[in-house]
């Protein structure tokens, strides 16, 4: 069974995704620079799929199963290892 987002809020400093199966999970927002620099407006632009959240204006993705496994956005740090 796929646990799936329900719904998802924001206060200061962190991200708070409500899931299918009751549990509510919190991941710091310092781990996703592109949530930390949107306005409320893009926040709130979220698009909830069967295994996790999509921004498209922000070009941003987070699956639940990150989430889960206290996985921060890795995509800035892959390209400064890159460059």
């Amino acid at each position: 069974m796929i646990t799936s987002p329900k719904a998802v809020r924001f206060d200061e400093d962190t991200l708070w995704v409500s899931l299918s199966d009751g549990r509510t999970i919190a991941a710091p927002l310092a781990w996703f620079p592109r949530l930390m620099e949107a306005t409320p407006v893009q926040l709130a632009q979220v698009e909830l799929s069967k295994g996790g959240l999509h921004w498209d204006a922000l070009d941003e993705d987070i699956s639940i199963a990150g989430l889960l496994a206290g996985q921060p956005d890795l995509s800035r740090h892959s390209k400064q290892l890159t460059a």
